[in-house]
């Protein structure tokens, strides 16, 4: 069920991408951000002419990113469904039952020299 899930995510995520890059700049940089002369796409037939597709791009990624969240959810509460271990359970400590009483250091049996090759 995770790897359905999680397929499903990393498709949504592709198109979300898509969609958010295919979208037009309207940062009012002027002509930098946008096709076109005047900054704007060519005068005002071209901003009512775009005007339906942009509001289809931005339809179609909110809709994406409703349906990544969901998945995201998802994916947290599917690997949360597992046995929680606290991370002092799976110290070798907290197995051997050792915790409070501290051990020295164990001493190397003589002077180590690397070997050469």
């Amino acid at each position: 069920m995770t790897t359905i899930v999680l397929v499903i995510h990393l498709l949504l995520a592709l198109g979300l991408v898509g969609v958010v890059l295919a979208q037009r700049s309207e940062s009012g940089l002027g002509s930098l951000g946008g096709g076109g002369g005047g900054g704007g796409g060519g005068g005002m037939g071209g901003l009512s002419g775009n005007r339906s597709a942009a509001n289809l791009l931005t339809r179609t990624t909110a809709i994406l990113a409703a349906c990544f969240f969901a998945t995201s959810i998802a994916l947290a509460v599917l690997s949360g469904s597992n046995t929680p271990r606290a991370i002092v359970e799976e110290t070798p400590a907290a197995q051997t039952g050792t915790a409070d009483t501290p051990s020295a250091p164990a001493m190397p049996a003589g002077p180590v020299v690397p070997q050469s090759q």
